[in-house]
């Protein structure tokens, strides 16, 4: 076998259907596309049994088939001649195969009829391309290795989230080419996704929202598996079928910053102990923008970026209290702050800022600093029965983040400042009038 499934990675991208032939046990043939073709590993691929009972009933009689792949950038078609060895319903196989195939569903409105009932593992016997014409060989795929360095160079230099969250969507522009990408942490106790950090976006889209399970991103959340699609699936914008999937209160929705029509998208979770963190998430308006290789190397990031997320979430109570500095006066124009407890929804102005864990910690720091303060830390928050957190698994350290940054796009006159481990400073540039709605 001259060619191998690496130098033919690119055939099982999805974007044209492959097929497969079997044949009865009195020889007669039968055809079938298929949904997915995956690459598993350099002598094997997993194919997705969705609907197809002769295309089944015919291997568990005859454990030998044919299947076409399509090179989408050439055209140029391979047979791989296969041997039937296994099904799998669960384990990190399947999860893989049914989340990328979920993502596809939830996007072109096909949930209930793709539903992936296994994943058929083949062993493959020989590869062959059909046209002779064509070389029995292919460029090596790209080398990722040298960006992949640069970027885990300048996240090991990070010593706050704050910072690893600018490095990274920084390094996946310099070394990566790519231009739109967010990261998104995981609230555990409402089952969604909020947005910490964007790259290449109009508006940064801090503080939007993704609902777990819903699309590419909720669904390499929930999954914990990544999720790639190498072209546009759907008739509508992404963005939009995120916006519908948080239901019609349109007043407190931060719009989600995605591209109107990605026809790439890749999410990768991150993952540290066994416990889901967030996801990063890429797109391009580009077709077949996201290889494998660029799916190896993101994945390989957020590893890393797990592991920081997870030492800086321990590192980030700070150490021995200090002086408590009295809040300076603010000038100028009043600004009317109102919360809304039955969500802990914040509106400055009449504007929406934030809602939940962020609006909850805003009030109380503004309830503080009527009172002269100024400084706070981490612990103290952490151990405030009065703001009810989540446990210690939800990253207080993004919620500051998330605010601090909401703060500095809506509202400059309020602000966060770190002053040290585990130590910040609400500045307040105006008078605040704080309104609590019955």
């Amino acid at each position: 076998m001259n060619l191998t499934l690496e130098s033919i990675r690119r055939c099982f991208e999805g974007a044209i259907p492959a097929q497969i032939a079997t044949s009865a046990p009195d020889g007669t043939p039968n055809v079938a596309y298929l949904s997915q073709v995956h690459y598993v590993d350099s002598g094997h691929v997993a194919l997705s049994f969705q609907f197809f009972s002769k295309t089944r009933a015919n291997v568990l009689a005859n454990p030998y088939a044919q299947a076409q792949v399509i090179e989408p950038a050439t055209g140029v078609q391979y047979q791989l001649s296969l041997q039937y060895l296994r099904t799998e319903t669960e384990g990190p196989l399947f999860e893989y195969m049914k989340a990328r195939l979920a993502g596809v569903a939830s996007q072109t409105g096909m949930s209930k009829v793709f539903k992936l009932r296994s994943s058929d593992i083949y062993r493959v016997l020989d590869i062959h391309c059909t046209e002779p014409a064509v070389p029995e060989s292919s460029p090596m795929p790209a080398n990722h290795m040298p960006a992949l360095r640069a970027c885990s160079a300048r996240l090991a230099k990070c010593t706050d989230l704050s910072s690893l969250l600018d490095e990274l969507l920084a390094g996946l522009a310099q070394h990566f080419d790519i231009d739109h990408a967010m990261v998104l942490m995981f609230d555990g106790a409402n089952a969604r996704l909020y947005t910490v950090a964007s790259l290449g976006y109009a508006e940064s889209g801090v503080g939007s929202e993704v609902a777990l399970g819903a699309g590419v991103i909720g669904v390499a959340a929930g999954q914990q598996t990544p999720i790639r699609i190498a072209f546009l699936t759907g008739d509508y914008a992404y963005s939009r079928a995120l916006r519908d999937s948080l239901g019609e209160d349109g007043e407190k929705e931060i719009p989600f910053p995605g591209l109107a029509e990605p026809h790439s998208q890749l999410a990768v979770p991150i993952v540290a102990g066994g416990r889901l963190l967030g996801v990063l998430y890429v797109e391009s308006e580009q077709k077949l923008r996201f290889t494998y290789e660029d799916e190896d190397a993101l994945m390989a990031l957020a590893g890393q970026i797990g592991f920081a997320m997870q030492l800086f979430e321990h590192n980030s109570e700070g150490g021995d209290e200090q002086p408590v500095v009295p809040a300076l006066p603010a000038s100028g124009a009043e600004v009317a702050v109102k919360l809304y407890p039955a969500d802990n929804s914040v509106f400055v102005d009449g504007e929406y800022l934030i809602k939940g864990v962020a609006g909850t910690i805003l009030w109380k720091l503004l309830s503080d600093h009527a009172r002269g303060r100024s400084e706070f830390s981490n612990r103290e928050l952490r151990l405030d029965p009065s703001l009810r957190l989540p446990d210690i698994s939800d990253n207080l350290e993004a919620r500051l983040i998330l605010l601090q940054r909401r703060l500095a796009e809506r509202c400059p006159c309020l602000r966060i400042e770190k002053t040290g481990r585990g130590r910040f400073r609400l500045a307040v540039e105006r008078p605040v009038r704080m309104i609590e709605s019955p």
